[in-house]
């Protein structure tokens, strides 16, 4: 059965706006999820003069864009509320169709997918006229006591939650990653035979060659001397570590820089990396944007980034403070200046480093510590990021813990992956049911 036979369009009223009253205006939202009363405006403040008076039981979208499910029902509430010239209200036939039937139509994912690929248009603005929708749409044709009984269906399976273990099981895979990163910055996570596998260098003795590694590229002036950074504390230490690890700041042992502003350009080279490109653990260079080439070629070798560099955002709601290792493809790229650059000494391991910052030590650390700038922006800054308390083991250990988490959140990754498969196998094993449902077949949940 065509759409059409539920609705009828021109039977919405309008009104003019008076610069003076009050009015509701409401909209329609994505993905069937309905009618919304959105804000009051006084009169003078609308661009339009001219507005649909919204009843209940009408069918309404927006007449410019039928993409995505934004199709939804006006109820009770709505009643009074305004409509734009852009929206476009059917009413519907309440005699043969249940408007409740009608909205759950439009809120499954089939449903709107086909609309929108009937639509016509540009990607941001695809739609249907109203008369292709009714004529190109196809309902079921069945009768007001069936539809009622296909409520009831959908709410039922709505009520099944087949997802919710997969979910607490996902939620479990998440503590497990952090439970194994604890226990690699605790030294818990390589065997005692292992730790026994020596040079015969400490932490410590690794911390105090730094420090003479350091005084000696200040002296050749090949490193800036930076202030002194302070002791830690006793407060500032989460938790215990190996007699011969030791605590140290993330400044003592690598040097930290902050990325230039960029000189964009249409015309330049995609070299400039910025906080999208730093994703977890690694970076993703297919973000990066374009500058200009004299510019880029102008900055000093040194600023440019290196395999290997661990790079970490600066700024921004739910980027600050993820962290990701350069890889090869990322050579001379530049970096702006809402990341920051960590390059350590004495070849300590950079993804040792990404895995303490990327760990929910790491994380409750940065949030603490993070300050603001002139420009009331979240920055994390290389002077908070330096101060950083970090538990330093002997090289060869970092080596062995490195390792040793590569392979334990392998595993994790793979579980993820595959309890995401069984969530994509749910949603469209409920898809099929309600499909054959609406085809009449019989269906037992």
């Amino acid at each position: 059965m065509k759409l059409g036979k539920a609705l009828k369009m021109g039977l919405a009223k309008s009104i003019q706006i008076n610069d003076t009253s009050e009015y509701t205006i409401a909209g329609v939202q994505s993905y069937g999820k309905g009618v919304i009363n959105r804000r009051n405006e006084i009169g003078k403040n609308l661009k339009m003069k001219k507005y649909q008076v919204i009843e209940p039981d009408y069918l309404m979208w927006c007449k410019v864009d039928t993409k995505n499910g934004a199709f939804g029902i006006t109820k009770e509430e709505h009643r009074g509320s305004l409509a734009s010239t852009n929206m476009a209200l059917a009413k519907i036939d309440t005699e043969k169709f249940n408007p409740s039937f009608i909205e759950k139509l439009f809120s499954f994912d089939f449903f709107h997918k086909n609309i929108t690929h009937l639509s016509s248009g540009s990607t941001n603005r695809k739609y249907l006229t109203p008369k292709q929708l009714f004529e190109m749409v196809e309902i079921p044709a069945i009768n007001k006591n069936e539809q009622d009984d296909f409520i009831l269906l959908v709410d039922k399976i709505e009520r099944i939650d087949l997802n919710s273990e997969l979910t607490h099981q996902l939620d479990l895979i998440k503590q497990l990653r952090q439970a194994f990163l604890r226990e690699a910055m605790q030294g818990k996570l390589i065997t005692n035979d292992k730790l026994r596998i020596t040079n015969g260098e400490t932490g410590h003795e690794l911390l105090a060659k730094i420090k003479e590694e350091k005084a000696q590229l200040i002296a050749e002036k090949k490193l800036k001397k930076e202030k002194e950074l302070p002791p830690i504390t006793e407060d500032e230490i989460p938790f215990e570590i190996p007699e011969h690890w030791a605590w140290c700041r993330l400044g003592e042992i690598a040097e930290i820089k902050r990325g230039k502003s960029p000189k964009y350009s249409e015309n330049g080279v995609f070299k400039m990396l910025n906080q999208k490109c730093v994703r977890w653990y690694f970076i993703n260079i297919e973000n990066s944007k374009a500058v200009d080439e004299n510019w880029l070629n102008s900055l000093d070798k040194d600023l440019k980034i290196k395999e290997n560099d661990l790079l970490v955002n600066s700024t921004g709601d739910g980027t600050i403070g993820r962290s990701g290792i350069a890889d090869i493809l990322c050579d001379d790229y530049m970096f702006d200046s809402h990341i920051l650059r960590v390059r350590s000494f004495m070849e300590i391991k950079q993804k040792y480093l990404c895995h303490i910052i990327n760990s929910e030590y790491g994380q409750s650390l940065i949030d603490s510590i993070k300050g603001a700038t002139s420009t009331k922006q979240t920055e994390l800054g290389v002077n908070n990021l330096s101060n950083f308390p970090i538990p330093l083991p002997p090289l060869h250990e970092q080596e062995q813990i490195v390792a040793k988490l590569e392979e334990l959140l392998a595993f994790c990754d793979g579980l993820e992956e595959s309890i995401k498969e069984s969530q994509g196998y749910n949603e469209k094993l409920l898809q099929q049911v309600l499909r054959e449902a609406l085809q009449g077949k019989q269906v037992e949940v």
